[in-house]
This record gives C-alpha cells, structure tokens and sequence, in this order.
C-alpha cells in the first residue's frame, strides 16, 4: 500500500507537512476541523503537494526530513510535486 507525505499551505502562510495514505480524505479532514491540531488553529488554504513513497516507514522517515526544511524549500518541494 502506497503512502504520501503531503504539505498544505495555511492561511497565515505556514506549511503542515503529513503523511496519509488517501491524501484527499486527510485533507478534507484539515479542512471541517477534524486534522491535526495544528490545522484547526492554522486553517488551509491549500494543498500543496503530495508525494508517494512505497510504505509508511518511507513516508515517516521523508516527513521527517521535509519537515527540517526552510518554508522556501518546502515551497520548491511544491512545485516539483504538485497535488493532483
């Protein structure tokens, strides 16, 4: 089963980074308030990216590393990995 690291762009122009397995049922959570309590106090404005990894082990281990990131390259990330 495939797992995904995503970002979403906050309101205030901070970034959450994740990880979910079905992307657009997490997000949709972020959105009615039922994400993580960082969303519920940063609300999105939208998702960012999304990027597959081969199981949940990968996907930790590169949320890990995005989430060190400067929001400059978490931006960057975006770009190169646009959400679908």
């Amino acid at each position: 089963m495939a797992w995904f690291v995503y970002l979403i762009e906050c309101r205030d122009g901070s970034i959450y980074t994740g990880i979910a397995v079905d992307v657009s049922a997490r997000y949709a959570a972020h959105l009615s308030g039922k994400g993580a309590r960082y969303t519920r106090s940063h609300p999105p404005r939208r998702l960012l990216a999304a990027i597959e990894y081969a199981d949940r082990s990968a996907a930790s281990k590169a949320e890990y590393r995005i989430k060190r990131l400067s929001p400059r390259d978490k931006r960057e990330l975006g770009r190169r990995h646009p959400a679908r």
